[in-house]
């Protein structure tokens, strides 16, 4: 009895851990207390129950961090990925063909091309779509 209250409590403790968290870093150990806690509900001996909920706890770490990193990735954009979709102004007129033109994107003068080869002129507003090196492709 005293083996099945202490799967228990570990079981609540680390799914308590995972809800306060958020960082899925305990729910694999709760599985694990889960499944050692039946072991212990049979009377199966207590190594047998500690055994396999650190096999089984690192066996479901093992096969599913990866996956549930890759999904929950947190990839935080750089500057320039930031100022896609912002409005800049133009400060030299925008002319891909000879390769001229400039905006001005919150403080930051940035040379420009538009997306789609029109010609736009100094003075507009325009939208930022890409950002490569230190080139703006823009739209009207």
């Amino acid at each position: 009895m005293g083996y099945i209250i202490f799967w228990a409590a570990a079981f609540v403790f680390f799914l308590v851990f995972e809800a306060v968290t958020v960082q899925l870093v305990s729910i694999w150990l709760g599985l694990g207390a889960l499944i050692s806690l039946l072991l212990a509900i049979f009377e199966l001996p207590f190594w047998v129950q500690l055994l396999v909920f650190v096999a089984v706890s690192a066996i479901s770490l093992w096969a599913t961090r990866p996956l549930v990193k890759k999904f929950f990735s947190n990839k935080v954009g750089t500057n320039t990925e930031l100022d896609i979709g912002r409005v800049a102004v133009v400060t030299e007129t925008i002319n891909n063909a000879t390769s001229k033109g400039r905006v001005k994107l919150n403080g930051t003068f940035w040379a420009a091309q538009s997306v789609d080869g029109e010609i736009i002129e100094e003075g507009s507003t325009v939208t930022v779509v890409e950002v490569d090196g230190a080139k703006l492709t823009v739209k009207n």
